[in-house]
């Protein structure tokens, strides 16, 4: 199974949970979904690793009430240090209040145990492509402007008319240009999974980015790598 990606490599996430067996299961599933994972189990070693990674990490996953210094203080520790990856906290507690003293840490979403791993992985997902695309700004591939901001794309001067969807997928590709980009890493970050990967939902798309950015223009952007993915070329 192919990682989600990130701008230049890797998706990392720092687990901090106490529960051995939860952590151990949560490690397992994240690996499996393609992350790369670093586990730790006290407040203090969470703190540690955070820090010293800086913004290494691409999401912080922290239990609300770790032994050592608790999730929160962690949180609010590593924001007034200027780490500022985003934070997804796990608490056994559902109370409003804890939720707001979560947030109010430094938190950017919060999740009450017992809770559903699809979720967890939809709500992860989510931090980090909001965390991605809000560092990428405008993305260029020769004379192929993507504004990530304002939601525009172009060639040279000519303005280029893409659907939510096909913009997505290209903004994807045009991110991480020169490398491979798999289906499944698509399929995760612009439909969630929530598409078959036998589907041909992608080749259709792919088709009619290509018919916008490529063919007026006697260009050939993105390459189809096969068996393995897409390819924006950077010397193209």
């Amino acid at each position: 199974m192919t990682a989600p990606l990130r701008r230049y490599g890797t998706v990392r996430i720092l687990v901090a949970e106490d529960d051995v067996r939860l952590a151990d299961l949560l490690a397992q599933s994240l690996a499996e979904a393609g992350w790369a994972v670093d586990l730790v189990h006290d407040g203090t070693d969470a703190y540690g690793r955070a820090l010293e990674e800086g913004n290494g990490f691409d999401v912080l996953l922290l239990d609300r009430m770790l032994p050592g210094t608790d999730g929160a203080t962690v949180c609010r520790r590593l924001r007034h240090a200027g780490v500022t990856t985003p934070v997804l906290m796990l608490t056994a507690r559902g109370e409003v209040r804890d939720r707001i003293s979560g947030l109010d840490a430094g938190a950017d979403d919060y999740l009450p145990k017992p809770f559903d791993l699809d979720e967890l992985l939809a709500r992860l997902r989510a931090l980090h492509r909001r965390s991605s695309y809000d560092e990428e700004g405008v993305l260029t591939v020769g004379d192929l402007v993507v504004d990530a901001d304002a939601h525009r794309v172009r060639r040279g001067g000519t303005e280029i008319e893409l659907s939510a969807r096909e913009f997505a997928i290209l903004r994807l590709l045009v991110a991480n240009a020169g490398k491979v980009v798999s289906r499944y890493s698509i399929l995760d970050e612009v439909w969630d999974g929530e598409t078959d990967l036998r589907s041909n939902v992608i080749d259709v798309h792919l088709a009619t980015i290509r018919a916008k950015i490529d063919k007026p223009f006697g260009t050939s952007t993105i390459t189809t790598v096969r068996g393995a993915g897409y390819r924006v070329e950077t010397g193209r």
